[in-house]
């Protein structure tokens, strides 16, 4: 055990027996259970809204979270000699949710559903966030129109280039395919008012999680557990259902059946309205993966473009097709 962790660990009313290394955090073996404990990356303020929703989690919904934990002075925010600010939090025994296994996936997306049941109807927090009511973001046709420019500078920029790199030819070569795709989400995004859904989610203080992908999902002896709320905040709950049907479907590749029992899972539990259901269809249509490699090199090295990146690319091109199919089937959408 390192000195910087004995000196926040003895901040806190429990008694180590041991600690152990994970990614970019430690393990603590208690007293009183397993904990985590790594630098915070949240306010105070936020730390206090975690806590919050997990506790409500837990108390109407019996769902699993991983509290933030307070330290002697009652505060969830520790911080070390050298100054840097740590949070430590309640954790579970378990692995990652597999989402290539069926059973899980479809679990995975029950417990999402569950989750947004319960933080549909989160009372206001006590000591909420710096700017009282959430400012209303910009939507998605605003969302969308910059992303489509930033795309044509990313290509003229592209064509610029001398001499012109593997990465930067298969952009070029396929970037009227892809911008198709990203033109017809702005355009189907100005046809629709989704501003309804954002005052409705104001007003009924709906929370959502903001990261809601496997590496968060934890299966346990006693059932799954959600953790790392760090993003959590107001907002429509649409956009963690459509980060974690677009994650799940690239490792599927775009499998209608999988995509269609995971809206059914969703939908048993937390039904969809005819306006949710556009929302999450314009957000797929979007070529948000395509967008994000061009946004990621842009503001980069270019001189040396990961490998991973081109593969990452080619990837996206080719389930283009099997995306296409995916909403044709599942949404009535063809482009």
């Amino acid at each position: 055990m390192q000195d910087y962790e004995l000196s926040i660990l003895e901040q806190y009313p429990i008694n180590v027996k041991c600690t152990r290394k994970t990614r970019g955090a430690f393990f603590c073996d208690t007293d009183q259970g397993l904990f985590l404990l790594r630098e915070a990356g949240v306010s105070r303020r936020h730390a206090i809204l975690m806590r919050h929703v997990g506790v409500y989690l837990y108390q109407e919904g019996n769902m699993r979270t991983d509290l933030p934990v307070a330290n002697c002075d009652g505060e969830l925010l520790s911080t070390s000699p050298e100054g840097r600010t740590y949070i430590l939090k309640q954790w579970f025994r378990g692995r990652e949710c597999d989402v290539r296994k069926s059973r899980e996936l479809l679990e995975g997306t029950a417990n999402l559903a569950h989750l947004h049941r319960f933080m549909g109807q989160v009372p206001p927090c006590p000591e909420p966030e710096e700017g009282g009511t959430p400012a209303r973001p910009e939507g998605l046709e605003k969302e969308y129109e910059r992303h489509n420019r930033e795309l044509k500078k990313i290509r003229r920029f592209m064509r610029g280039q001398s001499p012109k790199g593997e990465f930067e030819l298969e952009f070029l070569r396929y970037f009227d395919r892809m911008f198709d795709w990203a033109r017809c989400a702005e355009e189907e995004s100005k046809r629709r008012d989704f501003g309804k859904i954002w005052e409705a989610s104001a007003e009924n203080n709906t929370m959502i999680h903001g990261d809601y992908n496997y590496h968060n999902i934890l299966v346990t002896a006693g059932g799954y557990a959600t953790t790392n709320f760090d993003r959590c905040r107001a907002g429509i709950q649409m956009e963690d259902l459509y980060y974690f049907l677009r994650k799940a479907m690239e490792k599927h590749g775009w499998n209608v059946k999988s995509g269609d029992h995971m809206l059914d899972a969703y939908s048993a539990i937390r039904p969809l309205s005819d306006e949710e259901v556009e929302y999450l269809k314009i957000r797929l249509i979007y070529p948000e993966k395509f967008w994000k490699l061009a946004d990621s090199y842009y503001c980069s090295n270019k001189a040396w473009v990961p490998a991973k990146n081109l593969e990452k690319l080619k990837t996206v091109v080719t389930q283009t097709e099997e995306k296409s199919r995916f909403l044709e089937r599942l949404f009535s959408f063809s482009l």
